[in-house]
């Protein structure tokens, strides 16, 4: 009887069938997160990517038409009507500083990136700027990832909401009118 056992035993040990599915078990998740992690990061450069051109858009439709003086609710409109967020307008924040280029100072690292109910200052407060004057004008906005609480999201800093903030600064000098 016992020799019957370590005879099974031994020949259970010596199989070779399914092996494969041991190293499927161990690989499969490695490789459905690259996949997941692929997605989220496709996502997130098309958002980016949808960023930059309306901003740059924007700009240029601020230089070119020096008499006009969108508001900020215009400028918000034109940058949200392409945009891949949900709730865009919520979702986005402007800002619009003039910078003398003889005396830099820095921009002010504590910009907010959501609008969520705060009283917007008035474009026309911010102003366009004069005559060859250099304006730098930034936007932050934030959009929920599609994999939330997920291991490989922690390099976005997400924050207590669970979103993350894409950020774009561009700089432009006022036409002369």
């Amino acid at each position: 009887m016992m020799q019957s056992i370590k005879q099974k035993l031994a020949n259970f040990l010596r199989k070779e069938d399914g092996t494969i599915a041991v190293a499927f078990v161990f690989a499969f998740p490695f490789f459905v997160g690259f996949l997941l992690a692929g997605v989220e990061v496709g996502v997130t450069t098309m958002r980016h990517v949808a960023l930059e051109r309306t901003m740059d858009e924007t700009v240029r439709f601020i230089r070119l038409n020096t008499g006009a003086k969108p508001s900020h609710a215009n400028l918000k409109n034109v940058i949200c009507s392409r945009n891949l967020v949900d709730d865009c307008h919520a979702n986005l924040q402007l800002e619009m500083v003039k910078r003398n280029l003889r005396e830099w100072e820095d921009l002010p690292d504590n910009f907010s990136c959501l609008d969520n109910g705060f009283v917007v200052t008035d474009m026309s407060d911010l102003s366009f700027g004069e005559d060859n004057e250099m304006i730098v004008m930034r936007a932050c906005l934030a959009y929920k990832p599609i994999f939330k609480g997920w291991f490989m999201l922690t390099p976005l800093s997400l924050d207590e909401d669970g979103n993350a903030y894409l950020k774009y600064t561009t700089a432009f000098v006022q036409e002369p009118r």
